[in-house]
């Protein structure tokens, strides 16, 4: 692995010794690829998933993309009356695109 992607790997095993997500107050969890970006909810309790969304079907450019995914996964998070969430950047800077869903997910409703 490049060394890039073993400091993430590293940051991101230090944040999750800190953060843990369960039916009240769940994990978002943010995986951005070289052209997508994916939200979760995820109760880490019983290790299930309560909400996912991508960006695969959506259009624009990546940062619209990242923003429509945010609004999309509060929006799905409010209809489980879901308002309260532990963000996990996964490793990766609060930078760009993470950043852009993080505001959205925020402006939509979401409490972090």
């Amino acid at each position: 692995m490049l060394k890039k992607q073993l400091l993430r790997i590293h940051r991101h095993k230090r944040v999750r010794t800190k953060i843990h997500g369960n039916v009240n107050c769940p994990r978002l969890v943010v995986y951005r690829s070289l052209q997508h970006i994916e939200a979760q909810l995820l109760n880490d309790d019983k290790g299930h998933t309560l909400v996912a969304c991508n960006d695969k079907k959506l259009k624009g450019n990546k940062t619209e993309r990242a923003t429509a995914v945010g609004k999309d996964i509060a929006t799905k998070a409010q209809a489980k009356k879901i308002i309260s969430v532990v963000f996990d950047r996964n490793g990766y800077k609060y930078h760009g695109r993470v950043k852009a869903l993080a505001e959205a997910a925020r402006q939509a409703g979401l409490k972090f």
